[in-house]
């Protein structure tokens, strides 16, 4: 019980440590950092949610989250118990519903997780199909493909085998040449750094939640997060200027259809776009490697907390 109570309050304690991310104003000075104490709490309360319901529900093993669930499917297995066992009085029909709760939750998370793969790798497919018969090169824009489309628009789509940045024809009757090439940049940053797949795990909460405003919420802030880590890699081979300045006419031009798996250049609302553009003109002080350094180990010990505590037999 010991070992429930603990991972209850890990659980907990991630949720509030979210909404503080959430409300900091230091990730957008650390956007990778940010990233990656998203990443970390979102797992640990996954893990650990899962983890408090488990050993609740298999306290009379005395074994933990994982021994218990072990020594469960091993019972199971060799017929020494059967599931109606387990709801025997009060409380064990409180265990038996934990468990239950346990399965449900994990199994949502990963319907969410591998139904988003798949339809992301099945759109993309099928757009990487449609654009060898309606792209096509263009000697100014190298390293993209062109499709005649009047909405300014320019994304790119990742792939194992095939990797693509698309661009309009309407973005580039906005662009001058250097914001065109720092659209670019930013766009060949996204495919480099994979960062579809960072995305990829809060965009399946996202579809396992769909009806969590919290959780579209927090998709919305790793997301703008990405755009700027994104922003950062383009800056070293453009002008932060021209960046902003293509930021803003993408947003003058009006929305622009962005095809699902896509990262654009511009997909967020306006106050997301102005942020970053106000970041872009106006940078503030990059977050400090010690503090960053800091962040990333307390984000390092709570995983290995979590994982430790599956583990407590008491």
């Amino acid at each position: 019980m010991v070992s429930a109570a603990l991972l209850s309050l890990v659980a907990v304690g991630c949720l509030v440590a979210m909404g503080l991310l959430h409300r900091a104003k230091w990730p957008s000075r650390g956007p990778y950092t940010a990233v990656i104490t998203w990443q970390a709490l979102g797992l640990a309360w996954g893990v650990s949610t899962i983890g408090a319901l488990l050993a609740f529900g298999l306290s009379s093993y005395q074994q933990g989250a994982a021994g218990g669930l072990l020594a469960l499917a091993t019972d199971i297995v060799t017929g020494r118990i059967v599931v109606a066992e387990l709801a025997q009085g009060v409380e064990g029909v409180l265990h038996l519903v934990a468990v239950l709760l346990a399965v449900v939750l994990t199994l949502v998370l990963f319907y969410g997780l591998v139904s988003s793969f798949v339809q992301v790798v099945r759109v993309r497919r099928r757009h990487h199909d449609l654009l060898e018969l309606v792209a096509r090169d263009h000697p100014d824009v190298p390293g993209a493909r062109v499709i005649e489309h009047p909405a300014a628009a320019a994304y790119c789509l990742p792939g194992v085998l095939r990797s693509q940045v698309v661009i309009s024809e309407g973005a580039l009757a906005v662009l001058d040449n250097r914001e065109l090439a720092a659209v670019l940049a930013h766009e060949h940053a996204h495919l480099r750094e994979r960062h579809d797949l960072v995305l990829l795990p809060f965009s399946s909460l996202k579809r396992a939640f769909p009806r969590v405003r919290l959780v579209r919420t927090y998709y919305e802030t790793v997301a703008l997060l990405i755009e700027m880590c994104a922003d950062d890699q383009a800056r070293r081979t453009s002008s932060p200027r021209e960046l902003a300045m293509a930021l803003l006419r993408f947003g003058a031009a009006g929305p622009a259809p962005v095809p699902a798996g896509a990262m654009a250049a511009v997909q967020e609302a306006e106050p997301e776009v102005m942020r970053r553009v106000n970041r872009l003109l106006r940078p503030d002080a990059e977050l400090p490697y010690h503090a960053g350094a800091v962040i990333m180990g307390a984000s390092a010990f709570l995983l290995a907390s979590v994982t430790c505590l599956w583990h407590i037999t008491i």
